[in-house]
């Protein structure tokens, strides 16, 4: 065959091509129709799953899928190697990335995966860890306890243990009337959801710590939770001591419920990672970490759900509603809608648990 002729830029003449730039084109050209039936019947399987139409694939075709997909793939580790064009070489890796996720990607879209999680799926993986709670809780109790015979010991402790932010007025000393002050409602929501988003960030960064802090055997998220529960029982201790035990609960528990529940689950999913890095039995600590490490991740979306409730609770109603009762009944309310959802509510077992 002759060699193919190229105009030439500086006059009307032509000139021929170099043997190697026909040798390529040849060779891509032979590539390509050798292969090109098996591309298009990919692609056209790959078409029709992916508009939805599952029922217009046949089984034969759903067999055929991975070996398609595995002929698909080596023709993209030829075409690589031997620097085909660069029109085949994108084809191949755009059919090649959409059958992987038809063959490998997941069953299951985004709105079926959390119609799932909501359904039982968070309170599933909530109850698996049930033993990492129960610790989890102790210790959050313990480190209240020691927050108020620390203070109660010694006021100084107090500044170490209580942010700044919380020591404008809140401070050893602070009349009732001082007290009563930050405790009451707002008059208005004008920039509240400003102040909600900042504490849902506070308040999300808290409970991701203390999730990954779990990998150093699940120690440092115990310490964190008994941090955060002494800042709370020095401030207990503060608003104890002018009779207003009652009304800072009640302040407290509109958010508190749901915030201090996530905190506990996050430092629990944390405490289950490092327990089972610590005690892996029969498996391999990568093994024991992998496999509670799902468990506990799927735990943490669900936090990060619980402190935006948690924000929004903190900036209005914690903000807006006025009296212990009402407060109280916010805040229980919240705790037994936790409570009877992760302990009482199963739902329904995913497919694969059928």
């Amino acid at each position: 065959m002759k060699a193919p002729v190229i105009s030439s830029w500086f006059g009307r003449g032509k000139i021929e091509a170099p043997p190697a730039v026909e040798s390529a084109a040849l060779s891509s050209d032979r590539f390509r129709l050798e292969r090109e039936a098996e591309w298009t019947e990919l692609e056209g399987i790959l078409r029709r799953m992916e508009s939805g139409s599952m029922r217009r694939v046949t089984d034969d075709e759903l067999l055929r899928l991975p070996a398609l997909y595995r002929t698909a793939a080596s023709s993209l580790s030829v075409a690589r190697a031997t620097s085909l064009d660069a029109a085949t070489l994108a084809y191949l890796e755009s059919l090649v990335q959409r059958a992987w996720f038809q063959v490998y990607g997941p069953r299951q879209g985004l709105w079926r995966w959390l119609s799932g999680f909501l359904r039982g799926g968070w309170s599933r993986a909530v109850r698996e860890i049930w033993l990492d709670i129960c610790i989890a809780l102790f210790v959050m109790v313990a480190g209240a306890i020691v927050g108020w015979l620390l203070v109660a010991s010694d006021t100084e402790w107090y500044y170490r243990l209580v942010p700044s932010q919380f020591t404008d007025s809140r401070v050893p000393g602070a009349s009732r009337e001082v007290l009563e002050e930050t405790l009451a409602v707002e008059q208005s929501a004008d920039g509240l959801s400003v102040f909600a988003a900042g504490l849902f960030s506070n308040n999300a960064g808290v409970a991701i710590l203390a999730f990954a802090l779990g990998f150093a055997f699940g120690i440092p998220s115990l310490m964190l939770l008994v941090h955060n529960m002494a800042v709370l029982g020095a401030m207990l201790w503060l608003f104890s001591g002018q009779g207003l035990t009652l009304e800072f609960a009640a302040w407290l528990s509109v958010h508190g419920t749901t915030e201090l529940f996530a905190i506990l689950l996050s430092g629990a999913a944390g405490l289950h990672i490092g327990r089972s890095m610590a005690f892996p039995g029969d498996r391999t600590i990568l093994a024991a970490a992998s496999e509670s490490g799902k468990r506990g991740a799927l735990v943490m979306v669900g936090v990060v759900i619980m402190m935006v409730v948690a924000a929004l609770l903190e900036a209005f109603p914690r903000q807006l509603v006025g009296g212990a009762e009402n407060r109280l009944l916010i805040g229980g309310t919240f705790l037994m809608g936790w409570l009877a959802y992760f302990f009482a509510y199963r739902g329904q077992p995913q497919e694969d648990e059928r």
